[in-house]
């Protein structure tokens, strides 16, 4: 009977341990053609989060065109793909309030006990086997979760602006907490807990879109309140090019500091991008993610 138990135990418990991927729609739908594709054979179940009103965090309201169901339906070859429609918009919050409590219902959707990755709409994994394999060394953190709670990232390599013929991204990639076994999150997808950073990289378009749209993102993501000043990142972002931009620095729109060079790559795409970027002294180096890990080992270590 014994055996019995333990052996239904160890099926339940690798039941659990899946590789959930979530997304959240909003305004920029869109651009999930190109943030699904590079996930989805390796991912268990992919979760679409949307609110059932169509609404941002701020409350602005959203169309999203059938086609893009229509393509959806087409693509989930594998019917892996679940959407999942709720009440996200809370008018006695503020943006970034809102959208901490949709990542946390989505993720109790996923369900506790497997991974947790939620990427962004504008985010293109470039290895997300990779990923998966470097996730599964750390499967034992899923056993107790809300115990032992840990983050996984990534990196993001930012894109600033496409201009002709190619992208100005940001030079130095920043982290990216993509996965969590626990989602108590405090800040968007950070929960504050110890980070595990791994050696994986994503292309985040970020305010690499059209002014009209960027503008709107502005108003209506979980940063609308962080902005200083609008005006002098906006007009900042519309008159750097191809041709000034190594004559400038610091682009962050909340801290300008925190991306302080520019490079360009060729490519009018995100898969022409991703085909073209030069990725040596870009991505971290193993000796560097080690000492990030270890300094984050003992950080937490008598948390």
């Amino acid at each position: 009977m014994s055996l019995l138990f333990l052996k239904l135990k160890n099926t339940s418990s690798l039941r659990m341990k899946k590789i959930q991927v979530g997304f959240l729609l909003s305004y920029d739908y869109e651009k999930l053609k190109y943030a699904i594709p590079p996930v989805y054979r390796e991912a268990d179940t992919i979760f679409i989060a949307m609110d059932h009103k169509n609404r941002t965090w701020s409350g602005e309201k959203f169309e999203v065109e059938p086609d893009f169901f229509n393509w959806l339906k087409e693509f989930d070859v594998d019917n892996k793909i679940v959407i999942y429609k709720d009440d996200f918009y809370d008018s006695s919050l503020l943006a970034i309030e809102n959208d901490n409590r949709e990542r946390h219902m989505l993720s109790l959707k996923m369900g506790i006990g497997n991974w947790l990755i939620q990427i962004d709409s504008d985010e293109y994994v470039l290895d997300f086997k990779k990923f998966v394999s470097d996730l599964r060394k750390y499967d034992s953190y899923l056993d107790n979760p809300k115990e032992n709670n840990i983050q996984i990232a990534m990196y993001s390599l930012n894109l600033y602006k496409y201009v002709d013929n190619g992208i100005l991204f940001v030079k130095t990639p920043t982290k990216a907490v993509v996965a969590t076994n626990y989602p108590n999150y405090k800040v968007a997808r950070v929960t504050r807990e110890r980070i595990v950073y791994t050696q994986n990289l994503l292309l985040h378009e970020s305010i690499a879109r059209d002014e009209e749209e960027l503008i709107f993102k502005l108003d209506n993501w979980g940063h609308n309140i962080e902005i200083q000043d609008k005006e002098a990142f906006l007009y900042k972002w519309r008159t750097t090019n191809k041709s000034n931009y190594k004559e400038r620095e610091n682009f962050f729109y909340i801290e300008p500091e925190k991306w302080k060079h520019l490079e360009f790559c060729e490519g009018n795409s995100i898969e022409e991008i991703r085909k073209n970027i030069n990725l040596e002294g870009i991505m971290p180096s193993k000796f560097f993610i080690a000492k990030k890990n270890f300094g984050q080992y003992f950080k937490h270590l008598f948390k």
